[in-house]
């Protein structure tokens, strides 16, 4: 009988794991810590440097404390603001932060499949961020780097690895 039967279930052709069109180079621990700076002075320039320049302003021009606070509160609020704006949409799309897209690497799972924004802030970021409060854990993160892997801690419990874009 070559008729298809026209009461069989559909057939579907399902593939589960991800097929990368070419292989994945790891990043260089170098880049990364590179990466990791940039990311911070980016950060700090947005969010605090604006605090220092009200406070400074508001100094010199003989401002009452209430005052400076406030303005300072603003200031860093709008500070983080635009590093959200421009750090947010990057991740979302392709896994890299400002820093890491100006080096050419970006954060994938393992698999090599891209990595999504709540993976990589829920996990990597904000659970690595409480854990860190615990003593030596931050030096503990940043010492698994030097594994066969490259992957620190926040990397492995996010199921997330660091390659070359």
């Amino acid at each position: 009988m070559t008729t298809p039967n026209p009461y069989a279930p559909p057939t579907a052709e399902v593939q589960d794991i991800y097929d990368p069109t070419g292989p994945l180079e790891l990043a260089e621990r170098g880049t990364r810590l590179a990466a990791t700076i940039v990311d911070g002075v980016i950060f700090l320039a947005l969010c605090y440097l604006p605090v220092v320049v009200v406070v400074a302003i508001g100094s010199a021009s003989g401002q009452d404390t209430d005052t400076m606070v406030g303005a300072g509160f603003l200031a860093a609020t709008a500070g983080f603001g635009v590093w959200c704006w421009l750090t947010i949409p990057r991740v979302i799309a392709n896994g890299q932060s400002i820093a890491k897209k100006l080096l050419g690497i970006k954060v994938v799972r393992t698999d090599g499949s891209p990595a999504s924004f709540g993976r990589i802030f829920w996990l990597r970021n904000l659970v690595n961020g409480v854990m860190a409060i615990l003593p030596l854990y931050q030096l503990i993160d940043w010492l698994f780097i030097f594994g066969e892997s490259r992957q620190c801690l926040h990397d492995k419990l996010a199921d997330t690895m660091v390659v070359k874009a």
